[in-house]
């Protein structure tokens, strides 16, 4: 168990947390969630240790131990893989560098013996003796191939070292696992097997995530940090949202007849307050006023931003033909290779594969940024195109550091300042905030601004390269809605589960031998055993 005791943290004036009071239960995961800022990563912070609280305290049941999921990707390097996933249990590691140094020693005295013997007792009844055939089946289970094992944590790539550092903090049954964004950089298939060993988890997990996938699969609970509070409640995400949109609803409704009945009153006091005969009557309506509180039904501090894909005119017949596509790397390895499809009225397709960067280079191809190994594509000549890049910085770069409406303004054809105002308005930024310099926007707000000129275009064809990162449960929800509801074509990868399921009517898998073009919905294509086979074949060294 985790308790919190009146945990308050504030930075200069602001509160970031006031008194704080919950408690966190074995055999639980608990989802928190909160708008960017709010504080979720902090209160992990808070949790472990790493960040004290202005006041209050947390404490851990006696004998409990927590493991953290490290966000340090550079911390391990000198270690091999085996070794950095069994230092998640860090007595157990100690102990068995303490005895292995002893049994090193050659001048190792009868006192070290008999050390290295209680050591030995102890490192067998923390399971010492199956560590490392546990943590090979951890890095197994990961997609971690076992020939890797033994290097060095500096010699793997990005995701294989995202993949050591998750089942380091997994390693050895903690009682209370706290994970910080646990699916960044994870292939779908990998996401589902953590999710499944989580829902079988038997002690405490507190999890931050924007995979609204991932927390309806883990989550028995919903920690919601909203007003410097938090707030536990039953059930995983989607049972908290749509049970929240509820509540706010009827709060509206409520705030709205309270608000009628207090103008009603207002009214009724300007009319006859001066009248002898109705003065008593006045008076009484004044207080019944007075007593009206409409602060005390506050609603949510989350902002979702408006997203809307509108076509400024019908596509024809013809939309977007590829033909014998093939593109390489920089070291010159194959990406994808013969790659060819014709898209139809109404399909939204995702574009899938095990090598994210081949994504990336077909959607930069298609979008003119690239060009192609060999192989060519065609639009129609009614199509217009809106492109949303992996990578933005380019937009953001220091030789073009202006204010958010000049920026914005760049890219629209009603250059009026109002309309550019009110643009962003619905992109959250308003008031000062569009003074804002956009060298200084953080990774959500850059990407709100990408979303803000991609519908400026009006296109009737929307390219979408990872269009969720960086961005807050609120922005992605509205983002899914907006991909859901476009009349339009769109070619779009996600690693966003529920988008990607919920939006896409074809997936096509780009691989180095050619492609899979499917029709099934996204569930079913994760599982498919023929895809499996076909899949095998395409990826399959020559």
């Amino acid at each position: 168990m985790v308790t919190v005791n009146d945990v308050s943290l504030q930075y200069g004036r602001r509160f970031l947390f006031n008194e704080v009071n919950i408690k966190f239960t074995r055999g639980n995961c608990y989802g928190v969630i909160g708008a960017n800022g709010a504080g979720k990563s902090t209160f992990l912070k808070i949790l472990s240790g790493e960040i004290n609280p202005n006041r209050g305290s947390v404490s851990i049941e006696p004998g409990n131990r927590m493991a953290v999921l490290k966000q340090n990707h550079f911390e391990f390097e000198e270690y091999s893989v085996l070794d950095t996933v069994m230092m998640g249990h860090k007595e157990m590691y100690a102990i068995q560098v303490e005895k292995n140094n002893i049994y090193m020693d050659p001048d190792a005295t009868e006192a070290d013996g008999l050390r290295a013997a209680d050591l030995e007792n102890k490192y067998g009844e923390m399971g010492g003796w199956t560590a490392e055939s546990d943590a090979a089946t951890l890095l197994s289970n990961l997609g971690v191939k076992e020939d890797l094992h033994y290097r060095l944590v500096k010699n793997l790539s990005g995701p294989e070292k995202v993949k050591t550092l998750l089942a380091q903090s997994l390693f050895g049954n903690p009682d209370i696992l706290l994970l910080d964004e646990p699916t960044n950089d994870l292939d779908a298939e990998t996401i589902t097997w953590l999710a499944d060993f989580l829902a079988d988890f038997k002690n405490t997990v507190i999890v931050v995530s924007h995979d609204r996938y991932f927390l309806d699969m883990v989550c028995t609970h919903i920690a919601d940090i909203d007003f410097q509070k938090i707030n536990i409640y039953t059930g995983n995400y989607t049972f908290w949202y749509e049970s929240s949109q509820l509540m706010a609803q009827q709060i509206a409704n409520k705030n709205k007849k309270i608000e009628q009945k207090r103008q009603d009153m207002l009214e009724f006091i300007q009319r006859f307050s001066a009248n002898a005969s109705k003065s008593k009557q006045a008076t009484s309506r004044k207080k019944a006023l007075e007593k009206l509180n409409l602060e005390e039904i506050k609603p949510s501090s989350r902002k979702y931003p408006f997203i809307h894909f509108q076509m400024e005119r019908e596509p024809g017949d013809q939309l977007l033909a590829v033909k014998d596509l093939s593109a390489k790397d920089s070291e010159g390895n194959i990406l994808f290779s013969n790659v060819s499809f014709t898209v139809n009225q109404g399909e939204k397709i995702a574009i899938i594969s095990q090598n994210p960067i081949a994504v990336s280079s077909f959607f930069q191809i298609i979008a003119g940024k690239q060009a192609a190994e060999k192989g060519s594509f065609e639009f129609g000549q009614t199509i217009t195109v809106g492109y949303l890049p992996n990578e933005n910085q380019e937009y953001f770069s220091a030789e073009n550091d202006i204010d958010l409406i000049n920026w914005l303004r760049q890219f629209a054809q009603n250059k009026d300042e109002q309309f550019i105002r009110s643009f962003l308005g619905r992109m959250l930024f308003s008031g000062e905030e569009v003074q804002k310099k956009s060298s200084v926007l953080s990774g959500g707000e850059k990407v709100r601004c990408m979303l803000a000129k991609v519908m400026l275009g009006s296109p009737n064809f929307v390219l979408l390269d990872e269009p969720t990162n960086h961005l807050d449960l609120e922005s992605i929800t509205a983002l899914n809605t907006a991909m859901q509801t476009f009349k339009g074509n769109l070619l779009f990868c996600s690693h966003d589960h529920a988008l990607t399921a919920s939006v896409a009517n074809r997936i096509i898998e780009l691989a180095p031998k050619g492609i899979i073009d499917s029709l099934m919905n996204y569930d079913d294509y994760l599982v498919s055993d023929k895809i499996k086979g076909d899949r095998q074949v395409l990826y399959k060294s020559k």
